[in-house]
Order: C-alpha cells, then structure tokens, then sequence
C-alpha cells in the first residue's frame, strides 16, 4: 500500500491543494444584521489559510435561507464585495476556499431575518426547541410554511445564483450544504418532507430537490468547483435516522457521481456525541464516489493518518483545532501543542475568540 502523508499536495477538479487538511465549514456569527462579511472574517480565515483547502461557514443564499443571527450571505452585490477581501486574504497566502451555501428552511426566526423573508421548508413540520435571536433572546422556533412549486424552483435558483456570486467573489468553489437538518436535508428526510407530490415520498422523490441544485449548480459554475456535504445518522436540528437512510444516501452519492461534483465531504460527529456512522457504510459511500471523498469530524492527526492509509478518506475535514489553531498545520507537522478552543466566544461579535488565538513561538 502506498503511504500518503497528510502534508502532501492533492488535486480536486482544476486546483491543487497544498496539503490534505480541510478547515471544516464552522458557523461563527461575526458578519453583520445584513449578512456582509466584514475585514474581521477576512483576517480570520486569511489567518488559516495553510489548510488544504477552507470551507467557510453556512453563508445564506437568499433571505429566506438566513435563519440565524449575524451569519453572512452571498445574494446582494454588497455581500459579493465583501467577500472579495476573504478570498483575497487567502489566496494571497496561497490558499484555496470554498464556500458553504446554506438555506436553512425551517430552522429559523424572524428575528434573524429580513422583514419581506419568509421561514419555507418542504413540510409544514416545525423544529422542537429554541433558537437564539440578537433583539429577542432565545425564542421558539416558528412553524414552517410548506414549500409550493413555485418556492422550490425559487430556492433552486437562489442556490445557482449564490454559486455564481460566490465565483464572483473570488472563491474557488462552492459546498452544498446538504447536512445537520437544514433546507436539503428536509428534503431528504422523511420526518421533514411529508410531501406526497413529485419532492416526497419515495426515496427517489426526496432525493430530487438536492439534485437538481447540484446539476443546476455544476451547470453554472462546472461541477469542477462544486462540493457537497452529507449527514447520514446526524442528529442536528431535529434530524434522526430512519429505516431507508443508508439507501437513500447511496442513491444520492451514485447519482451526484453522474451530475460531475468534484467531492463528498461525509459529516462524522460522534466524537462530539453524534450516533456513530457506520465504519461499512462509509466504506459503501466511499467506493460509490468516483472523485475525491473525504470526511469532516472526529479526528486527529494520528486518526486521520490512519484514514488516509486505509483509504477511507482523500481529505481530513479539522474543525475546532483550526478555530483554536490558526497555525495548525504547522503544528501538526512539527509535534507541537495544541491551544484548545474556548466555547463561550464560537458565537459572539467581535475579535475575542475568533482572530486573537496564539500561532505557536
């Protein structure tokens, strides 16, 4: 077996990454009420840019899909400005990064959003729990509005607008955010999308939102540049397993393989204590992709070693040690500690926790 260190270049698609360490996309809260990246989150990412490749945080593609406080989007020209100085930061430490376009559907408040936004999901099946608002504090989460077709055709076209806006911008591609409970993965669920329409239903109905956002999206932009992220067995925001889940994600992974996206990125967050995906289905996942397959969570550098030479993963997706770790590749390569992240500032406005970690002496 051929050994492949974790600091070695690997391509995707048209670029070459320096290393096969992906900054996982991590939701900060540092943009501002209109969703405007700021120079803040440029310092911050072009900080990390020694990853292989970044994934930013969840940035909206439409004011429907900004359901939490001061999380940035990509659908105004002020926004795509904005961007411009992220992208410009780390590509001049020669860095490469995607971004994440996230519709949230119906996790969501209004006090989150834009007056005229409205909170859409597949099925007017409301989220348990709270959601934290700037004005209100912790508030219950809305019931959805049930999607008609004329909202599905306009939230696929918002994803294909944010891509191009995104290329715009400067990024050197997009991830489909098609992971942990939100707009797509409503769709793939049974438990959110109750539709006995053309979206719901079978599996091949529930799968069909997210493909054709991806062949649309590919279309747009070249699936060259295009990525999604996946959670089968995830439990955020609401999601939980079901009995066609390992079916419905084949089908979707050998079906994404003909649209011609460029990567997979398998979420894994037991060691946060998510319920553990299963070491075979990774495996199926894994040998139904055609291009580069990687996985997000959970590991360390020995861990994600291991995945490497087992060839279970082409990437290894670090997300706390690279919020904590601006330098984290170089620490990893020479043995170094590892500051640890302070969980009171993932959220909060400002520099504190976010652009002010050590880089090791």
């Amino acid at each position: 077996m051929t050994m492949h260190s974790l600091f070695e270049a690997f391509p995707i698609g048209a670029i070459t990454l320096s290393n096969r360490l992906v900054m996982n996309p991590m939701t900060r809260c540092r943009a501002d009420a209109a969703g405007v990246a700021n120079p803040l989150m440029a310092e911050y990412y072009g900080q990390r840019a020694s990853a292989g490749l970044i994934v930013t945080e969840g940035i909206a593609p439409s004011p429907n899909g900004k359901g939490y406080a001061r999380i940035p989007g990509l659908w105004s020209a002020a926004q795509v400005e904005a961007w411009k100085g992220v992208t410009s930061a780390v590509h001049a430490k020669g860095g490469k990064i995607f971004a994440q376009l996230m519709h949230t559907g119906r996790v969501s408040h209004p006090a989150n959003m834009a007056a005229d936004a409205r909170i859409v999901a597949p099925s007017a099946v409301v989220l348990a729990g709270q959601m934290y608002t700037d004005s209100q504090g912790m508030q219950d989460h809305p019931v959805p509005q049930a999607m008609s077709e004329a909202d599905i055709a306009q939230a696929r076209a918002e994803f294909v607008q944010a891509a191009r806006n995104a290329v715009a911008a400067g990024f050197d591609g997009v991830e489909l955010h098609a992971a942990n409970g939100y707009l797509m993965e409503q769709f793939l669920s049974p438990h959110t999308n109750q539709r006995t329409d053309g979206w719901g239903g079978s599996v091949e109905n529930r799968i069909r939102f997210v493909l054709e956002v991806a062949r649309e999206t590919a279309a747009a932009i070249g699936g060259d540049r295009v990525g999604i992220r996946i959670s089968p067995y995830g439990t955020n925001s609401g999601m939980g397993a079901y009995p066609e889940v390992e079916e419905t994600y084949l089908k979707l992974v050998r079906e994404l393989g003909d649209v011609g996206l460029v990567y997979v990125h398998l979420v894994d967050h037991a060691a946060m204590g998510a319920p553990v995906v299963p070491l075979a289905f990774k495996q199926a996942l894994r040998k139904a992709w055609p291009r580069t397959f990687f996985i997000g969570g959970s590991f360390d550098q020995a861990s994600g070693q291991k995945a490497i030479d087992d060839g279970l993963s082409d990437l290894v997706g670090l997300g706390r040690a690279f919020l904590a770790n601006p330098d984290l590749v170089e620490r990893l390569k020479k043995g170094l500690p590892l500051t640890a992240p302070d969980g009171n500032t993932f959220f909060t406005p400002g520099a504190t926790g976010y652009t002010d970690y050590p880089v090791a002496a």
